[in-house]
């Protein structure tokens, strides 16, 4: 079977046509990150008319390196939500139109499933349950995902995003967007036991996430602190300190969160997903936690953390396959919250 999956459902316009749900025939992004920049993170208009611009090109573009017509597709698969109302109806409306114009089922797919069924594309067996974390700029949520691919949800955060809290807290300290690159790179120079900042970790059967005071500590210290010391220069501290420090707490929770969840749960598989799954600290420390407990872990490929439609081709067969390929009405909406 072969899916067409289309993804817009916040600053990058994806298309990707997948057979059976694991072999990629092509794989097509048109990012966005020049245009959101210059104001520090993604306006919701633009996002809109960029996605409005690059839609039908960056289709046609998957068609023909999957060496494809559209009558040969068997289905198309489209982010429904959760996500930018206004980018979301842009992709939605496309796959509504080509699967009415080709007699094809369309599919709509849950962002984070989409997600989740990245880990299978970094090896996570799909004969056995895992504990997947999905985090990202938009989503920091547990789920514990059944062989097949149906899940449960187990908790998420309260405010912040793990990856709202990085771009927030970069742009306290003008680093630019987007800002969980940056602090990365620049904690990979810095000592994260430098600064001790707040762990919120909501009670001790807790699975929910909390980043907004993390933020707002960091805010605190700026205040109190002032500028760091130029690149060579002296000053109170080093901004590669205080972006490891930051970088360490949001680490610490995520992972504890995961392995607790696990824990309570019996299962010995783990999956990472989302943007902040990139992480290099996150993906080092993850690895020794499994290891040390004896933990299968399951992390994306870099290409496939961030925002594509490979994904949502992938879930949108395993989706169709599990509804007995029944397909979903035209006049299905774009949905802004859908957990």
């Amino acid at each position: 079977m072969i899916v067409l999956g289309i993804e817009s459902s916040c600053d990058e316009t994806a298309a990707a046509v997948v057979e059976d749900g694991r072999n990629i025939l092509s794989d097509v992004i048109s990012s966005q990150i020049a245009f959101h920049t210059p104001y520090g993170g993604v306006v919701p208009e633009i996002a809109s008319r960029k996605h409005v611009e690059a839609i039908l090109p960056v289709i046609s573009q998957a068609l023909k390196d999957a060496g494809l017509t559209g009558r040969e597709l068997d289905a198309v698969a489209v982010t429904r939500g959760p996500g930018l109302i206004g980018a979301l109806l842009v992709g939605l409306s496309a796959a509504k139109a080509m699967a009415y114009a080709l007699d094809r089922p369309l599919i709509a797919v849950n962002h984070l499933e989409g997600h989740m069924n990245a880990a299978y594309l970094g090896g996570a067996p799909e004969d056995r349950p895992f504990v997947c974390l999905v985090v990202s700029g938009g989503h920091t949520a547990l789920y514990e995902v059944e062989p097949g691919g149906a899940s449960r949800f187990l908790g998420s955060t309260r405010d912040d995003a793990a990856g709202e809290a990085f771009d927030k807290v970069a742009k306290l300290l003008g680093l630019g967007y987007p800002g969980g690159v940056v602090i990365d790179r620049l904690a990979a120079g810095g000592d994260p036991r430098a600064f001790s900042f707040p762990r919120a970790f909501l009670g001790k059967d807790s699975l929910e996430f909390s980043f907004s005071g993390l933020k707002t500590s960091v805010a605190n210290f700026l205040r109190r602190m002032g500028p760091p010391a130029p690149e060579g220069g002296e000053g109170a501290y080093r901004l590669e300190d205080l972006a490891a420090s930051f970088q360490e707490a949001v680490v610490d929770v995520l992972i504890g969160k995961l392995l607790k969840a696990a824990g309570d749960r019996g299962i010995g598989d783990i999956a990472v997903v989302g943007g902040v799954a990139a992480n290099r600290r996150l993906r080092h420390r993850l690895a020794e936690a499994a290891g040390e407990r004896g933990l299968a872990l399951f992390l994306p490929p870099l290409r496939f953390c961030t925002d594509n439609a490979v994904m949502i081709a992938a879930a949108g067969y395993s989706i169709w396959k599990r509804s007995g390929f029944c397909r979903d009405p035209l006049n299905l909406d774009a949905t802004s919250r859908w957990f």
